[in-house]
């Protein structure tokens, strides 16, 4: 079969749809399958071109997969000009320029947020002769509503109106959760779905990549490294963490909360947590990195603002797999993925007294710390294991096709 798969986001991008389309595509390409990637020119989160490129148009071939990398508007501004501009920057630039380059295709993957791409997702697939498989990792606008990016008005009508049309365009709509899920068939009853769950290679996350001269750069002689790996956004909350560090003082020395990435927030972040030994920043890894800061650490601290209906951040399957357990701040199915493993402390939203307490308890006993983390390996291993996801994505495109 062809698959064109076309997200705003892709490596040498780091993040959770980055990871999940690559493997996805690289993963079709070993099945015998033929594969075109249309993503901007990397730019994210950094708010600007990563070194090598720029221009209107790159093409290159990666692992197998064709990439077309189209123009975008780069910024990391959180303000709706500045932000409506990168997206419907690239919903233009993909549509125009794949319309031109693009292949045929059986299958059309359009990656949502942001919703807007689902404009130029359905017209590329009427023009390729393609089936359109509509992915939602968050559902927007119901996210952007709840964290407060977008109120009642015209702006929020209009999305809602295209977020319905697109589930009732897709010929299927695929979803990172049960929780999403349902809210796509409580508004499109009739729409056919599929749980595209993310996941994690248990190859490259594992304890056995643990760094005892990596866990002392990045504690600085501390005996116990909580870390944070990933984007300092809006979503994240990261506030409640650098508050929760200064109820911990007194283990300064011995327990050390490490942030490592970048974001619009991080800015305001760091402002925060000035005079607080106990936290470190660092800048972005690279995604080959990030298996042995993950190994190398003892605790992972995986946090979201607010309760927000169908979030489960990948994060959560990196450090099961990296036997980490895990501090996290969630409700719905992300704490109960959690709870069913024994993976971890879970802390609703807000809780930042909570949150402290379940960082001492941990750094407390390093006997509690290997039981949750060899419990949340297992549950990786056998649950989240993103190679069988793959295979069984491919056997239900393959029934329904």
């Amino acid at each position: 079969m062809t698959f064109i798969i076309h997200t705003q986001y892709y490596p040498p991008e780091t993040g959770a749809p980055q990871g999940r389309l690559s493997e996805l595509a690289e993963r079709l390409v070993l099945n015998g399958h033929e594969v075109t990637v249309i993503t901007a020119l990397p730019n994210y989160p950094i708010g600007k071109f990563y070194p090598g490129y720029g221009g209107l148009l790159r093409r290159e071939m990666r692992n197998g997969v064709s990439i077309i990398r189209t123009w975008i508007y780069p910024t990391k501004s959180v303000k709706l000009i500045p932000r409506l501009s990168n997206y419907f920057s690239f919903v233009f630039s993909s549509l125009i320029l794949g319309a031109a380059l693009l292949p045929r295709a059986d299958f059309l993957f359009t990656e949502s947020p942001p919703l807007f791409l689902g404009i130029a997702g359905y017209l590329l697939s009427r023009l390729k002769g393609a089936r359109w498989i509509f992915n939602v990792s968050d559902l927007w606008p119901e996210s952007a509503v709840r964290l407060g990016v977008v109120g009642k008005g015209l702006s929020l009508t209009l999305s809602e109106h295209l977020e319905l049309f697109c589930y009732r365009k897709a010929a299927l709509v695929s979803g990172q959760s049960k929780e999403i899920l349902k809210g796509v068939t409580m508004k499109a009853p009739k729409t056919l779905t599929y749980h595209f769950s993310n996941g994690v290679d248990s190859g490259r996350f594992t304890p056995e990549m643990r760094s005892v001269e990596l866990h002392g750069q990045l504690g600085e002689g501390a005996e116990c490294v909580a870390i944070y790996a990933g984007l300092h956004g809006i979503a994240q909350g990261l506030n409640q963490i650098i508050e929760a560090a200064g109820m911990l003082r007194d283990l300064k020395g011995k327990l050390k909360i490490v942030f490592i990435g970048d974001g619009p927030e991080k800015g305001s972040l760091m402002q925060q947590a000035r005079g607080l030994d106990i936290i470190t920043f660092f800048p972005p890894r690279n995604k080959e990195e990030i298996p042995q800061l993950l190994a190398s650490a003892d605790i992972a601290i995986i946090p979201l603002k607010i309760y927000i209906p169908g979030a489960v951040p990948s994060k959560i399957y990196e450090a099961m797999a990296s036997a980490l357990p895990l501090i996290l701040v969630a409700k719905g199915e992300a704490a109960t993925i959690v709870h069913e493993a024994d993976a971890g402390i879970v802390v609703p939203p807000g809780e930042v007294a909570a949150i402290a307490q379940g960082i001492r308890r941990l750094f407390s006993s390093r006997e509690l710390r290997q039981r949750l983390g060899e419990n949340g390996r297992s549950a990786a291993v056998k649950r989240f294991e993103r190679k069988k996801i793959i295979v069984n994505l491919l056997h239900f495109l393959e029934e329904h096709s």
